[in-house]
């Protein structure tokens, strides 16, 4: 198979769909990759490591798309990369389409085979291709919290550690899951008073059995939220329904009950974010203020720190890319429920249900594509 991975072009994204190590494994197994010029210098990988690994570096991201038979990347395909898609070809990346109704007609109009990082899975229910890109996330969202809390960024001018007579900053991490877990030990390590939410008390007891006093954990019902966000001088937002829209937690109107230059980092905002007032923002301007509150909304916050990035989801994406690549995309999905679970579209169909009913789109599941 053709393996084609183009440079990112979503503005400040760092990352790269295919290390030179991924690609030295996909010529291993007899593939041909094609890599365009410049893919990986944001994440320090030159030309040069792709031609030592094997890969041919084609000039510019039209040859990629035209040649290659299956497309890898990190971020969803922008409307550019989209028009260049085609039916038969297979694309592997991330694309949470729940929030992106324009991403998911142009998709399901090109009749690409497209498979979603985000929602594969594991026999344990975890999400292995997105965790490390929440734990990345989870542990660079307090770091970025901290920088906006500043005053001169427009914060409360809040240390996260206090020092000796004044108190440390209040963070509520709603989401106990792998970003909220990430989140809540960086901030604890910053010396922060943490609170994670979470609506699940079997997490929440694993939580307490893993880290003891580090931080607290509370029921994330409305009333506990609404408590913790008034208290709360950063808010940091990691809820997750795998593929479908994120619920908004935080309405406007609570804004009003936060101390003015509070923080909101929304980590959900890939899903449409979980604050009310969350829009996504860019590395280059990242943060906007609502009603006295600062919003920290950058949908590629992992695209920050490039190189750990896109080491930790090679390490990841490895395995699936060399199995569809070896057996084709059916007879890998045939073969693994857990790959065919981020099967999102295939010749004009939409294969995902949360999908279907976060844009109410008719929706099969990839069982019913392939019985058919």
């Amino acid at each position: 198979m053709l393996i084609g991975c183009p440079k990112e072009i979503k503005p400040q994204e760092f990352r790269v769909g295919l290390t030179p190590a991924a690609a030295a494994e996909a010529v291993s197994h007899g593939h041909k990759v094609l890599v365009e010029t410049g893919a990986g210098i944001g994440s320090g990988f030159p030309d040069a490591d792709y031609t030592a690994a094997g890969a041919e570096i084609a000039g510019d991201a039209e040859t990629v798309f035209d040649k290659a038979e299956m497309v890898v990347k990190v971020k969803e395909p922008q409307a550019v990369e989209r028009a260049m898609l085609r039916e038969g070809q297979l694309l592997f990346t991330y694309l949470h389409l729940a929030p992106d109704p324009d991403q998911t007609r142009d998709l399901l109009g090109s009749g690409v085979t497209s498979i979603a990082y985000e929602t594969v899975t594991d026999r344990m229910g975890g999400l292995p291709l997105l965790a490390p890109m929440s734990e990345v996330a989870g542990r660079l969202a307090p770091q970025v919290g901290a920088w906006t809390l500043q005053k001169a960024n427009g914060g409360r001018g809040v240390l996260m550690g206090g020092v000796p007579g004044v108190g440390p900053a209040r963070v509520a991490v709603i989401g106990g899951g792998v970003v909220g877990t990430h989140a809540a030990r960086i901030a604890a390590g910053m010396g922060a008073e943490v609170t994670v939410l979470d609506r699940s008390l079997p997490r929440m007891r694993q939580l307490d059995d893993m880290f003891g006093q580090v931080f607290r954990t509370q029921f994330a019902s409305g009333a506990n939220i609404a408590e913790q966000i008034a208290q709360a001088d950063m808010v940091i937002g990691a809820v997750l329904i795998p593929g479908a829209a994120a619920p908004k937690l935080v309405s406007r109107a609570q804004l009003s009950t936060m101390k003015p230059g509070a923080v909101l980092v929304d980590v959900a905002i890939d899903q449409g974010g979980c604050f009310e007032t969350s829009k996504p923002t860019t590395h280059q301007d990242p943060i906007y203020e609502v009603d006295g509150i600062m919003h920290y909304c950058v949908a590629n916050m992992p695209g920050a720190v490039a190189r750990t990035s896109t080491i930790a989801l090679g390490n990841a994406t490895m395995p699936f890319m060399l199995a569809l690549a070896d057996k084709g995309w059916k007879q890998a999905i045939q073969d693994d429920p857990h790959l065919r679970a981020g099967l999102s579209t295939h010749q004009g169909k939409l294969t995902s249900l949360p999908v279907g009913e976060a844009l109410s789109l008719e929706a099969i599941t990839p069982d019913d594509l392939l019985a058919a």
